[in-house]
């Protein structure tokens, strides 16, 4: 299995435990949230960095 599948079923198993824990929108804030403000807190030039690295994944 990839990298990127491993990090999928991780992802798919974290959530169902969340939402299990803590409920549903709670899980769903902290799954929407957690990323959103990890994005926000970089600087201009990681995120310009971030999104070419995007982009070039997205052309192979």
């Amino acid at each position: 299995m990839s990298k990127r599948g491993k990090v999928a079923v991780a992802g798919v198993a974290a959530a169902i435990v969340l939402f299990w824990t803590v409920g549903f929108w709670a899980g769903l804030l902290v799954l929407i949230g957690v990323p959103a403000a990890a994005y926000l807190l970089l600087d201009p030039s990681q995120r310009r960095r971030l999104r070419g690295v995007s982009r070039k994944q997205l052309g192979r």
